[in-house]
């Protein structure tokens, strides 16, 4: 639908999610138009009950969400966003059209859908859309808007309800049975479990040894150069025949696989003794095997692809990478960010050849544009690949932008420019050398070389590797130019060991390629998921690798015993498929519902498999009824990991533990805590033994000489203290309570090296060390921030916390003839460096501060989280750091109220100036609350995306 001939030269409202694109789309429009922004959502699920209206009473007010009349959502207006609908309502009534110009996708279309139902526009209605913010593409979409696609939205209901369902039936489970404030939900349950069946395939794991031999052969010519090398190097292959085997043979636990009958399994003592056999052997070439080499330029980004080159390459986060295209989006740097689809526009094909033109030549231009399928299951193919803006794209040292957007900016420009550009060519070769050994055995050596003669599009890019050890595309290696029989001399034989690995932890990267793989969820969530599987604490990072910690293992072990459908990968991806074909039309929503929820045969469900369009349906069925009976699930069980025989590991509401159960029945087993950034496969019988052998409980140190309390040292919540037992009867309570003398332990004692006389002085503390000439007394004592010298009101630090004890009147008398120092004292010298910020491009160090060690560039501090340790954060881990803090933006203060005088100045106005001012400052307020009772968002959403996409509930 077009916009209307009548309203053409009136006043236009233009509707979009986010402060920063509406700020470049006004820039477009000129008069005539007024954009604003909905701030992201306007309207949404209730989070709490108490957001419920109250005609609403029972399981709605629970779920939000009416199961029993059609699964109706109770939609309410967020609480922070309640002052931005009104602004909106109010441009609307001034406005003679409204364009709703949300992103499109089906969450954009759900935006849009809502702002159209809180708003109730009497005014003509229009979907605008665009893929890049351009003014010829804003432009083009105001010209060309559409009518709002109803299916896309019902599609994104459906998920929103679902979710809701999930996370909102499951998770009280958890509470129950795990632990509190635990969540479930559709994907992250299921990218949860990934994470910890790789944990469990890395316990299981048994390590298997073998031994190769690698020899340095030289050809006898001279001169060499780099094209044609003297020597090179070559694996041994094949003894008598018998292939070597290498690291692919073994299997999980060992052995070697079966059906590797014509495999020799090497030990030391063997190739050593191989090596030795061969060291008078006269080798020849046996065989050249030349081949064309041909490699094709790799598609342009799309979400899942371009979160992971930015890991590899950049290392950025999932969240940080998508943080920093939606700023590029919005700026108009790049195109939609969130997208399936490979394709490029006519337009931006053209560009991009123009460029290869421009900046490579006319060689490394193919003849035809090339085109790219998409390899994504129902891909959204009317959004492009994520590429430059335009119709010419801007290098990067023509955009002006610098650090994160600078470095994400060119890593899509050089894809997109590559994506354009001949294949690269060359040649590969395999060698194999042979001779027979002094005790007859014949031996083997294979060496492969790669020359790439034409490098085409790998002039512009070439793609990482989540493997540190893998070969990228781009890398040589050449052989000498040899031919079948020619003589070679071995210069060296070097047995060689080596031992298999356990699979590799997933890193974001290649967890958001294993969602992708399995078609489990959305592409556009997955950082959001992972972003929320750290959050909840069921997996931390390692460097760049994603641990499960022992908490998800009681959770994944609790979800697969008693709603194993519900984390099953083929049951998610087969519902993301029936979420699909509900936003194709080709299913229905709430006979859907009915089916996942209430199960197929219930009084509830009114139409089977075929109504609803699931092709066979039988993966749906039930929700309600695995949530009701909850008296089959053992907690303890659920919760405990058997370690040894007497042995087991526990994940209590405190945290895990080991416990070796006592010898006598009925009496407490021993435990021992287990470090909250402990990776489970380090988790060993020896390490078991070793925590429980650690000193824990009290430790009785001895009789007090004065009081005749018995002092003794524990391990509290805040680290080791000492303190007395109160004799039986001392009052605890009401006004003659008594509380026992407590000291923390200094930080040159520890609880197993602690005496009778290190607790007496600590519980001597403050200690009265005199008076001064005006009769005021002076102490010392262990404070907070460390030791200290105390005056009245005027506090002095110590250097050491031995001089609490030894400190004299004259010494602190002295301490006190000193200025006292304002401000910080001088720098204490950095705990690490780890080089320079890509952002702000300053040193960034490690340093200790008063809350803990944090990494700081001078301009932005932060504090490290639970797993980061100083002797191991990576310089990477240190500037991703600092990025997520730039994000979240300043903390803000509260805002104060008006001043009095303000409201005087009301009464000396007119009526009408009073009305106004009075609506003025009510809005005002209104405004103020909301910054302020969402502080931390509205900062978050000035730096970053302020579209959050829709992700599990729970």
């Amino acid at each position: 639908m077009s916009p209307s001939s009548e309203t053409a030269h009136g006043q236009r409202l233009v509707i979009v999610e986010s402060p920063a694109k509406a700020k470049t789309i006004k820039g477009y429009l000129g008069p005539g138009y007024i954009v604003e922004a909905s701030v992201g959502h306007i309207r949404d699920l209730p989070s709490t009950a108490a957001e419920v209206p109250d005609k609403y009473t029972g399981e709605v007010r629970r779920l939000g969400v009416d199961v029993d009349h059609d699964f109706a959502p109770i939609y309410v207006v967020n609480a922070d966003k309640k002052s931005q609908v009104s602004k909106l309502k109010s441009l609307l009534a001034e406005s003679d059209e409204l364009f709703l110009a949300t992103d499109e996708d089906r969450e954009g279309e759900a935006i849009a859908w809502h702002l159209q139902q809180v708003l109730k526009p009497k005014v003509p209605v229009h979907r605008m859309v665009f893929h890049e913010i351009t003014k010829s593409a804003i432009q083009e979409a105001v010209a060309n808007p559409r009518e709002l696609n109803q299916r896309l939205v019902d599609a994104q209901e459906t998920r929103r309800i679902l979710d809701r369902l999930y996370g909102f039936e499951v998770s009280p489970v958890l509470w129950k049975k795990v632990m509190p404030k635990l969540s479930a939900g559709r994907v992250q349950s299921v990218a949860t479990r990934l994470v910890v069946e790789r944990e469990r395939e890395r316990m299981a794991f048994r390590s298997a040894s073998y031994w190769d031999l690698v020899g340095t052969f030289g050809t006898g010519r001279t001169p060499a150069d780099a094209a044609n090398p003297e020597t090179f190097g070559a694996r041994l292959s094949a003894v008598d025949g018998k292939r070597i085997a290498s690291g692919r043979d073994f299997g999980s636990d060992g052995r070697l696989k079966a059906g590797s009958t014509n495999t020799l399994h090497l030990d030391e003592q063997a190739a050593r003794a191989l090596a030795a056999a061969l060291e008078q052997t006269a080798f020849s070439v046996r065989s050249v095997e030349s081949k064309p080499y041909r490699r094709s330029p790799y598609a342009p980004f799309r979400t899942t692809t371009l979160q992971q080159e930015a890991s590899r390459k950049l290392g950025f986060g999932a969240k940080r990478t998508m943080q920093v295209a939606q700023k590029l989006y919005e700026n108009g740097f790049i195109t939609y960010m969130r997208t399936d689809s490979t394709t490029l526009s006519d337009t931006a094909i053209a560009a991009a050849r123009a460029q290869v033109t421009q900046l490579y030549g006319a060689d490394y231009l193919p003849d035809a544009p090339r085109t790219y399928a998409s390899k994504v299951k129902n891909a959204q193919e009317a959004h492009e690949a994520v590429r430059p803006s335009g119709d010419r794209f801007r290098t990067p040292a023509e955009t002006g932008l610098s650090g994160d957007d600078f470095r994400l900016y060119e890593l899509i420009w050089m894809r997109t420019v590559a994506s354009q550009m001949k294949d690269a060519v060359g040649q590969s070769v395999t060698v194999k050398v042979g001779g027979r050994a002094a005790d007859g055995r014949d031996a083997e050596f294979s060496a492969s070389g790669k020359i790439i003669t034409f490098h085409g599009f790998l002039k512009a890019y070439v793609e990482g590797a989540d493997d540190p050890n893998a070969e990228l595309d781009d890398r040589e290696r050449r052989l000498p130019q040899v031919a079948q029989g020619d003589p070679l001399a071995a210069e060296q034989l070097t047995p060689e060991g080596h031992a298999t690995k356990p699979p590799a932890r997933y890193t974001e990267a290649s967890l958001v390629k294993e969602l992708e793989d399995r078609e489990i969820g959305r592409p556009s969530t997955y950082a959001s998921i992972i972003d929320t599987i750290i959050g909840r604490r069921y997996v931390f990072k390692k460097g760049t690798a994603l641990v499960p910690s022992f908490l998800s293992f009681a959770v994944v072990n609790l979800l697969e015993k008693h709603f194993g459908r519900l984390v099953d990968y083929d049951f998610t991806a087969k519902m993301e498929d029936d979420l699909d074909r509900i936003a194709a039309g080709e299913a229905k929503s709430v006979p859907w519902l009915k089916r996942f929820y209430f199960g197929e045969g219930e009084g509830h469900a009114t139409g089977g498999a075929a109504e609803a369009g699931n092709g066979d349906g039988d993966h749906l069925g039930g929700l309600k009824e695995l949530v009701t009976d909850l008296g089959a699930i053992d907690a303890r069980e659920i919760s405990s990991f058997r370690i040894s025989d007497d042995i087991t590991l526990r994940v209590g509401r405190y945290g895990p533990y080991v416990e070796r159960a006592s010898a006598v029945e009925g009496e407490p087993g021993q435990r021992a805590d287990i470090p909250d950034d402990l990776p489970p496969d380090e988790l060993t019988v020896e390490l078991a033994e070793e925590l429980l052998a650690r000193p824990s409980g009290d430790f009785e140190l001895g009789q007090d000489p004065v009081s005749g309390n018995q002092l003794v040292a524990k391990d509290g919540r805040y680290g080791p203290y000492v303190t007395e037992i109160l004799p039986e009867g001392t009052p605890k309570t009401g006004k003659n309570a008594v509380k026992p003398r407590t000291a923390s332990l200094l930080k040159t004692m520890s609880l197993d090296t602690v005496t009778l006389e290190d607790a007496l002085k600590l519980l001597s503390l403050p200690r009265v060390v005199g008076t001064d000439p005006e009769g005021v007394e002076i102490t010392a004592q262990n404070g907070r921030y460390g030791p200290y010298l105390k005056k009245g009101t005027d506090s002095r630090s110590l250097t050491s916390e031995e001089q609490m004890f030894t400190v004299t009147l004259e010494e602190a008398l002295a301490i006190y003839a000193q200025p006292k120092q304002r401000g910080r004292a001088a720098a204490a010298p950095p705990l690490k460096e780890l080089g320079t910020d890509p952002v702000s491009e300053r040193p960034v160090v490690v340093k200790d501060g008063r809350f803990g060690p944090y990494v700081t560039d001078g301009e932005t501090n932060a504090t490290l989280r639970k797993d980061d340790e100083v002797e191991t954060i990576t310089p990477e881990r240190g500037y991703e750091l600092l990025a997520e803090k730039r994000a979240r933006g300043p903390v803000k203060k509260a805002a104060k109220k008006a001043p009095a005088k303000k409201a005087a100045a009301k009464k000396t106005a007119t009526k009408t100036a009073a009305k106004k001012t009075a609506t003025a400052k009510t809005a005002a307020k209104k405004t103020t609350t909301a910054k302020t009772a969402t502080a931390k968002k509205t900062a978050a959403k000035k730096t970053a995306a302020s579209k959050t996409t829709t992700t599990d509930e729970g």
